[in-house]
């Protein structure tokens, strides 16, 4: 008879870039547990630091609880990804644990953050775990630790569609209409399925794996009411997930100058210089604190996000949000906190002639042209500001798994501004 044993159990790095979806062989294994008696009671689709340099496509791991025999479900999870992980790719480093109850958090609140090894991973494991299998240089065990161990103050939740096997390499058939209205229908209790102002499709990956689309939502309700005004080629089976995606889980409060590689940070600063737009289209922006510096980035794929970043000027405060990396924050979102009065220094009008004055050369004030009039100092003109205090964001075509949209703020400035 099969024992009741509630545990966890979770998976990870499975997938690779041309292929293959940890998602995908989670909800497998939640459909093969159920058939043989299992009970699921939770499913945690957990992203992890996005910055990770070995990660496959999305750094993302599963958990799963559930009630039936541990020894079991992790014979057959391990069964699973021998059959369907991309060992082929060199990145892949599948992971599988089983623990009784949930591992430490902060292992999560690292994982998410910072970057854990695999030797922390071994010795948390030895402590806390069941059992555990790694498979080559098993790096899938921390995402797979960290999914069991994670603890989610804010949540939200996707519903995943997936693909028959044997279209998996075939162009997916979903009707972009029918996107449009299953967003419309449900905002904004759902984000991100496509972007308005692009008018272009977003929920619908380009590789060649199992996922058909995915909706991200605030309650799995939602999600499944927008899934409902979705036409699309069949189907056989999707999963509603629990997760930590839209939720800034990946975000720590920084201080410029004190910021580590391959972590993201909210920090506070003051724009120093006017932004640059560079080669292809990339946007740099100085800020500071207390005498220490750091260059922003917004880069191309951030469409007209980039503007809003154009439209600084020194001395606004801002808080700057993204990823740190090769000494540049990448950014994700940011919100004029302060803004500075658009002061320029221009030459004077002559008050007889009411013409614009020139220069009288270096040192020497201003003249009139007409009729000989001079002006020793420059009329100071506030030029009226294009840009509000309040937050902006990239489009939702650039905008990273964790990275909460605006739509989900619930503090700060009232006013929020969509970039497309």
């Amino acid at each position: 008879m099969l024992s009741k044993k509630e545990f966890w159990i979770g998976l990870d790095d499975t997938d690779s870039a041309e292929g293959m979806c940890t998602t995908w062989l989670g909800a497998r294994l939640i459909r093969d547990l159920r058939a043989v008696g299992f009970l699921v009671k939770e499913a945690r689709l957990i992203r992890l630091n996005p910055t990770i340099p070995y990660r496959t496509r999305g750094n993302a791991a599963i958990a799963i609880r559930a009630s039936g025999d541990p020894d079991v479900a992790f014979a057959h999870a391990c069964t699973l990804v021998h059959a369907y992980a991309d060992f082929r790719c060199e990145k892949t480093h599948p992971g599988v644990v089983v623990a009784d109850e949930q591992l430490p958090p902060d292992f999560y609140f690292k994982a998410v953050t910072s970057i854990c090894t695999i030797s922390e991973v071994e010795e948390l494991l030895t402590k806390h775990a069941r059992v555990w299998k790694g498979f080559k240089l098993g790096r899938g065990l921390i995402g797979a630790a960290a999914a069991i161990a994670s603890v989610l103050p804010d949540h939200t939740w996707e519903f995943l569609a997936y693909r028959d096997e044997s279209r998996w390499t075939t162009p997916r058939e979903v009707d972009p209409e029918s996107l449009f209205t299953s967003e419309a229908v449900t905002t904004p209790h759902t984000w991100d399925t496509v972007d308005w102002i692009q008018n272009s499709v977003v929920c619908v990956p380009h590789s060649s794996d199992p996922v058909l689309y995915g909706i991200r939502g605030d309650s799995p309700f939602a999600v499944a009411r927008a899934a409902s005004c979705i036409r699309s080629e069949s189907y056989p089976w999707g999963q509603i997930w629990l997760t930590n995606q839209g939720t800034d889980a990946h975000l720590v409060t920084g201080t410029i100058g004190s910021l580590e590689e391959g972590s993201s940070y909210r920090v506070n600063g003051t724009v120093l210089k006017q932004p640059v737009t560079g080669t292809g289209g990339h946007v740099s922006l100085v800020i500071g604190d207390e005498g220490a510096e750091l260059t922003c980035m917004a880069f191309e794929p951030t469409k007209t996000f980039r503007q809003q970043i154009r439209l600084l000027i020194p001395g606004d405060q801002i808080i700057a949000v993204g990823s740190y990396l090769n000494s540049t924050l990448n950014l994700e979102k940011f919100c004029l906190c302060s803004s500075e009065k658009d002061e320029r220094r221009t030459a004077p009008y002559c008050k007889t002639c009411h013409k614009q004055m020139t220069s009288a050369g270096t040192g020497k004030g201003y003249k009139c042209r007409k009729c000989g009039e001079k002006a020793h100092e420059p009329e100071i003109v506030t030029h009226r500001r294009e840009i509000l205090p309040g937050w902006y964001e990239v489009p939702p075509s650039a905008r990273r798994h964790l990275a909460r949209p605006l739509i989900r703020r619930k503090e700060g400035p009232a006013n929020i501004f969509f970039t497309g």
